[in-house]
C-alpha cells in the first residue's frame, strides 16, 4: 500500500529524532574511547573528540595487567549472573502463583507488595536488618535484598495472566501439575518477557553501588563500580603515573577514560543478543485484556 505524504513526513521527522537521540548518547562513549586511546598531551589540551591523536595502546595494556582491576570486574560478573539467575527464579515463582485466578489470597499478597512500591524500607532499618542476618562484608549483601523487583514481577505476572486459560485446560487433563505447567508450559512461552526482565536485572547488578558502599568492607569484594568510585576518589595511585609520564604513554586522563569503558562495554554488549525480544516483551508484560 503506497503511504500518502504525511506519513512518509511523519516517518522521517521520527526517524530523524531517534537518530539525533541515538547520537547525543553514543557520542560520550566514542569520546572517551578516542581519549583512552591518545597521547596524555592530547588528552589533557582537549585536542581529542572522536578520533585518537597520538595513538597508543599503553593505556590499555595497564588496565588489562591491573590484577585489581580485573578481581572486581569477577566480583561483578559473579554478582551479575548469580544474582539474575536467582532473582528470575524467584520473580517467576511469585508471579506465578499470584497470576492464578484460583488462587484466593492474590489480591491481598499483591496489596502488600505493591504497598512496597509506594513506600520504600528506611536506609537505617535496612541497614540493621543485612547486618542482623550476617551479612555484612558478604556478596550475598549485594544480591540478597535485590532478588525481587516488584515492577519486574507485576510485568511476568500479567504476562502469565494473558497465557490462554485453555492451556491449562488442556494441560491438567493430561495429568500435568503446576510445577509443570509453569516450567513446560508458561515458560517456553514468555521467552521475550523474560530475556526483557533478565535485562533489567542484570542491568541492575551489573551496576550496583550503594548496597556495596553501605555493606561491603573487603577491598577483595569490592565490585566493579565500587573499586571506580576508589579509584577516582584516591587519587595518588594515578598521580604517580603522571610522575612516570616521560616514561609512558599515559596518565590520569587517559587511565580514566579506559577504565570506564572497560566498567561499560561488557553490559552493553549484552543487549544485542536480547534485542530481538526486548520491545516484544516489555509490550507482552505490560498489558492486559
Amino acid at each position: 500500500m503506497k503511504k500518502s505524504f504525511g506519513e512518509i513526513t511523519f516517518e522521517v521527522f521520527n526517524y530523524t529524532i531517534l537518530i539525533l537521540l541515538a547520537t547525543t548518547m553514543i557520542l560520550p562513549l566514542l569520546q572517551l574511547l578516542a581519549v583512552s586511546f591518545s597521547s596524555p598531551i592530547a588528552a589533557d589540551s582537549k585536542q581529542v573528540f572522536l578520533w585518537p591523536v597520538g595513538f597508543t595502546l599503553d593505556t590499555w595494556n595497564h588496565i588489562l595487567q591491573n590484577g585489581v582491576l580485573w578481581r572486581s570486574f569477577g566480583v561483578t560478573v559473579y554478582v551479575t549472573v548469580v544474582g539474575t539467575l536467582l532473582s528470575m527464579l524467584f520473580t517467576v515463582l511469585t508471579a506465578f502463583p499470584l497470576s492464578r485466578r484460583d488462587f484466593m489470597l492474590r489480591k491481598p499478597i499483591m496489596f502488600a507488595i505493591v504497598i512496597t512500591m509506594i513506600f520504600n524500607a528506611p536506609m537505617i532499618p535496612f541497614f540493621l536488618t543485612v547486618r542482623e542476618l550476617g551479612l555484612m562484608n558478604s556478596l550475598w549483601a549485594l544480591i540478597i535484598p535485590a532478588l525481587i523487583s516488584t515492577f519486574n514481577m507485576i510485568i511476568v505476572r500479567t504476562f502469565f495472566m494473558g497465557v490462554p486459560s485453555g492451556l491449562d485446560d488442556a494441560a491438567k487433563i493430561d495429568g500435568c501439575n503446576d510445577f509443570r505447567l509453569l516450567f513446560q508450559i508458561y515458560l517456553p512461552l514468555s521467552k521475550p518477557v523474560l530475556a526483557t526482565i533478565s535485562l533489567f536485572y542484570a542491568v541492575g547488578y551489573w551496576n550496583i553501588f550503594q548496597t556495596a558502599v553501605l555493606f561491603i568492607r573487603d577491598p577483595k569484594l569490592y565490585p566493579l563500580q565500587l573499586r571506580l568510585r576508589e579509584y577516582f576518589q584516591a587519587p595518588e595511585e594515578l598521580a604517580a603515573v603522571d610522575l612516570i609520564m616521560n616514561e609512558l604513554a599515559f596518565n590520569t586522563t587517559t587511565l580514566k577514560a579506559a577504565t570506564i569503558i572497560f566498567a561499560t562495554v561488557p553490559i552493553v554488549l549484552v543487549y544485542p543478543y536480547l534485542q530481538k525480544y526486548f520491545v516484544k516483551g516489555a509490550v507482552l508484560g505490560s498489558l492486559k485484556d
